[in-house]
């Protein structure tokens, strides 16, 4: 089972968008477009995202 974490490879600013792409399988410029593309819209995205950051744990080094 994959288990939600942040990468430590990968990462643009926080990993959130390579963490949930490793979890459910995407590639992560989708998910990193699909986050760009639902900013047009209202919504509280970008505080989501910071509680995403802070709530997902990061990957620990034994995992690389």
């Amino acid at each position: 089972m994959i288990t939600l974490y942040r990468p430590l490879s990968g990462r643009i600013i926080g990993g959130v968008c390579a963490g949930l792409a490793q979890r459910f399988g995407w590639k992560p410029s989708t998910v990193r477009i699909l986050f760009l593309l639902s900013c047009l819209l209202p919504g509280p995205q970008f505080i989501v995202y910071i509680a995403l950051w802070i709530l997902i744990p990061s990957e620990s080094p034994a995992r690389i």
